[in-house]
């Protein structure tokens, strides 16, 4: 005879619905994706510890279950449209290497984008909470060897500093101080709201990450910065009901913004930083001007691609202009034809729609929309002067709001709306002790 459980008799601690090694088996896929989501600072080469983890990450969480919600369908169906578009421009050139190399290199980041799109669709919390906080440890692990490598501790030449930059675990200071602007907004919100249980430790953190964003020395990364800041603090600020939280927020901004002015002038008293702020202060540098500079090769190029409905193909503006776009809009158009701008455009536009109604609309995801949308949203206004379609995080972050999209959605069901409730219960808690 088969033995039961007295009526209302809790299950055996550590068990999922009975059965351990099933438990077992989702604490490892919850380190791997803590792990997958750790190593995205580790961006020396094109392949990364990143990229070896991806893959069984993936694997063993669609095993585990992991669904895609009515909310992502639009996502899934721009990301398609837009890789077809890539796709056949590349058709005449699929004997280069090159090309055909960057187009896999895309398809494989959009398949982490959708994965991630509807792995924080459910236990959309816990999720979030999980990958933001392996996300913001890496950005003060890499920050910290920015630091480091800019001060020439190590005294190894190059290492974790590049073109007088810090560059963290990154080829590019650029791609570096941007990375790590999520990982402030994260420390920053928990600040402000007061829901961080370690406040000293969170402040010791995010000193180390702006720091690092300042010493990268890239123009996009301080003024994207600033705007995120900006977006984020003024969303929770008009997200809350509570006086007392909303003098808390004005006293705590007023306090960085003093804090972090005396921050720079200190580090601006010191020659080598004082000249380098200097030179890329400038709103142009030398390859930006000029017939064959950035600009001027990008004015050409427009007027080029005026004339080729499929586009120049998969990366062929650097061999007809031996530079980059530096603009990842005018090359959605050269990569991908009027078909694949159109479509990067209507993703940008879409995506940009969705952020800003999480900011706006109350619902159990907002404080997780008012870390990762103003993030995303820098690198949205970023993609005007630099290319983003090879950067792991913003994929990632691509998929987090239209995660956060489809748990909305699905809020407004009586039965997800008390599973999204109660999930997100302890950070409400944390939340109503400032908001009292």
């Amino acid at each position: 005879m088969a033995h039961t459980a007295a009526p209302g008799a809790p299950a055996p601690s550590g068990m999922t619905a009975g059965i351990p090694l099933l438990a077992a088996i989702e604490g490892l896929a919850k380190a791997l994706f803590a792990a997958f989501i750790f190593f995205a600072c580790f961006a020396f080469s094109e392949t990364s510890p990143y990229d070896a983890v991806a893959i069984p990450t993936i694997v063993l969480w669609l095993c585990l279950g992991v669904r895609l919600h009515r909310g992502t369908v639009p996502l899934l169906a721009l990301l398609l449209l837009y890789l077809a578009a890539i796709v056949t421009a590349l058709l005449p050139y699929l004997n280069e290497d090159f090309p055909v190399t960057w187009t896999i290199q895309l398809i494989y980041l959009t398949v982490t984008c959708i994965f991630f799109a509807m792995f924080f669709a459910d236990d959309t919390h816990a999720r979030m909470e999980l990958a933001l906080k392996a996300y913001t440890a890496s950005c003060v692990f890499s920050a910290a060897l920015g630091i480091v490598g800019y001060l020439q501790w190590l005294g190894i030449e190059d290492l974790f500093y590049k073109y007088d930059r810090a560059s963290g675990t990154f080829q590019d200071p650029n791609v570096f101080g941007s990375f790590l602007t999520l990982g402030a907004l994260y420390l920053m919100h928990g600040l402000l709201t007061g829901s961080t249980r370690r406040p000293l430790v969170s402040l010791a953190g995010l000193l180390i990450i702006v720091a690092g964003i300042f010493l990268s020395f890239s123009r996009g990364s301080w003024g994207g910065s600033v705007v995120a800041v900006l977006l984020m603090v003024g969303s929770v600020y008009a997200g809350s009901t509570s006086p007392r939280l909303r003098r808390r927020i004005a006293f705590l901004t007023l306090a960085t913004i003093v804090l972090g002015t005396v921050a720079v002038i200190a580090l601006l008293s010191v020659d080598h930083v004082h000249k380098m702020f200097e030179t890329r202060a400038a709103l142009t540098q030398d390859y930006d001007q000029g017939e064959t500079g950035r600009f001027g090769n990008q004015i050409r190029g427009f007027a080029m691609l005026l004339e080729r409905p499929f586009g120049m193909g998969p990366m062929h503006w650097r061999l007809i202009f031996g530079l980059e776009p530096h603009n990842s809009y005018i090359g959605s158009f050269a990569n991908g034809g009027w078909l694949g701008g159109a479509v990067f455009i209507g993703l940008v536009l879409t995506t940009s729609v969705v952020g800003f109604r999480l900011l706006m609309r109350p619902s159990p995801v907002r404080a997780h929309a008012q870390i990762v949308w103003p993030a995303l949203l820098m690198f949205f206004l970023q993609a005007f002067q630099i290319d983003i379609e090879k950067w792991r995080h913003v994929y990632m972050m691509l998929g987090m709001v239209w995660a956060l999209e489809a748990a909305r959605v699905r809020a407004g069901t009586p039965q997800a709306g008390r599973a999204c409730n109660a999930a997100a219960a302890g950070s409400s808690l944390a939340r109503g002790r400032a908001d009292r």
